[in-house]
């Protein structure tokens, strides 16, 4: 292990992070608040940045440096990140600010705070900026600014990016960073406008804009969306939600006149499909909750788009839905996003991809000597791949289970601890019952944020990072 190459890495995005902080900075003096939580936060980061940043160190970079790197530069994002929610006052632990920070770095949007409106609009601004930089993630935007990051820079941005295959757009890993980031900023920009001219002031539609971009669900508001009371709002931010749950790989496509190879793409024809039937289903069953079709879509569609794409903003608290709705909400936590967007959970091509591996098995026991693949989009999927799924799909509901048992010791229900393990480790944010739309997570220990917390980061790097972070064997030979 290369363990000094890897703390540079680190001081690296460190250095980043502390620029990050100018904008919201901006923001508290264009409103008249104190800077004192950012120039503080800012002087830290940028020295502890400064120091790791020029470690003498060879340039032996692989695969075990990568996932390593990755896996110390997401909690130190997560820790240096919560600096101004400390230094600002309104946060009650120092457990509180790194839940807070976590939860907006990993784009889960789960928050402890009981009065959001009471926050600075600096802090409220920092918030949810923290959605926009985690949303593509630290790594990508790092390699994308900075393409000298390190040696074999893929190695960083497979270990981050999301999906059971990872695959580069361009043959150079920083040109495809800006890619990606050039198609982030477009969109994001585009919504920003929208908001705007839908009525909401600019503020607010940046920090809207910024939650949807990175599917966080972060709003300046107490009651979210729903605050705004609006059709055109609702309409607005559900496209969008929808958009970047949607593997960025397709719109490279499109802009490459592609279209055929685009659309013919199965995870988004899958992905569409999850997203039209669960609306059916649940604008019928929710017909005696909101009396009236048209009422019913309109808040339906909306969760169900929140939810699959992991965003988590509110205009309707679906714990008061029927049971049934509450179960398909849970599945829907499950499916999560697309692979290579910005949404969590398990990712619409691993769900897919487990049905076809499935079937293919029911086939082999009903015609021992068929010869049957696994394809995705035309292509065969090796047995390494989905070898390499079932491992994920282990680790993943083991995690989530392993968080609840944790959890549970709070003594709360089994809906609160289980809905809570999974909107964290699936990067979703609200839960069951007093996790609701409605609800906080400000009643829960130190201990059970401080693993919330962890399983947020654990999701947000599908796991293995994480698990290779802790391994015993990574740190062998340092």
């Amino acid at each position: 292990m290369n363990i000094r190459l890897v703390l540079r890495l680190v001081g690296r995005v460190l250095l980043l992070e502390a620029a990050a902080l100018l904008l919201p900075l901006a923001v508290a003096l264009l409103h008249g608040e104190s800077p004192a939580p950012f120039l503080l936060s800012i002087a830290i980061v940028a020295a502890v940045g400064f120091g790791l940043s020029f470690l003498p160190a060879k340039k032996q970079f692989f695969t075990r440096e990568g996932f390593a790197a990755v896996g110390l530069i997401w909690i130190f994002t997560g820790l240096v990140g919560a600096l101004p929610f400390l230094f600002c006052g309104y946060f009650a632990t120092p457990m509180d600010a790194v839940f807070e920070s976590c939860s907006g770095f990993t784009t889960t949007g789960s928050t402890i705070l009981t009065d959001i409106e009471a926050l600075p609009k600096g802090i409220l601004f920092w918030r949810a900026f923290t959605h926009w930089l985690g949303g593509m993630g630290v790594l990508v935007l790092a390699t994308a600014i900075v393409p000298k990051l390190g040696i074999r820079s893929h190695y960083l941005t497979q270990a981050e990016t999301p999906g059971p295959v990872f695959s580069k757009l361009v043959p150079k890993q920083s040109q495809t960073s800006k890619i990606l980031y050039t198609m982030y900023f477009v969109l994001t920009a585009l919504e920003t406008l929208c908001l705007k001219l839908a009525g909401m002031p600019l503020y607010d539609a940046l920090i809207h804009a910024f939650s949807t971009a990175g599917t966080g669900g972060f709003s300046n508001r107490n009651a979210s969306v729903g605050a705004y009371d609006s059709v055109a709002v609702d309409i607005i931010i559900t496209v969008f939600m929808l958009l970047f749950s949607i593997n960025f790989a397709v719109y490279f496509l499109i802009l490459t006149k592609k279209w055929r190879e685009a659309l013919a793409s199965d995870e988004l024809k899958f992905f569409l499909s999850v997203v039209a039937g669960a609306t059916v289903i649940l604008t019928v069953s929710n017909l005696g909750v909101y009396h009236g079709l048209w009422t019913s879509l309109r808040y339906t569609v909306f969760q169900v788009a929140s939810i699959i794409s992991t965003t988590g903003f509110g205009t309707a608290d679906f714990v008061l839905w029927p049971q049934f709705s509450q179960l398909i909400i849970v599945l829907l936590m499950f499916c999560g996003a697309s692979a290579g967007s910005t949404g969590g959970g398990m990712k619409c091509s691993r769900v897919l991809l487990l049905f076809r591996a499935i079937r293919r098995e029911i086939h082999r026991i009903t015609h021992p000597r068929c010869v049957e693949v696994v394809k995705l989009d035309g292509k065969l999927v090796t047995e390494s791949t989905l070898h390499t799924l079932l491992v994920f799909l282990g680790a993943y509901v083991a995690t989530v289970f392993a968080a609840a048992l944790v959890i549970s010791l709070d003594g709360q229900s089994f809906a609160v601890s289980f809905s809570a393990a999974l909107t964290c480790v699936s990067n979703v944010g609200p839960g069951l019952e007093a996790i609701g739309p409605s609800g906080n997570f400000a009643a829960f220990s130190g201990l059970s944020k401080g693993v919330m917390s962890l399983c947020m980061i654990i999701g947000r790097l599908e796991i293995f990072p994480i698990l290779v972070l802790l391994s015993p064997s990574t740190w062998r030979n340092v």
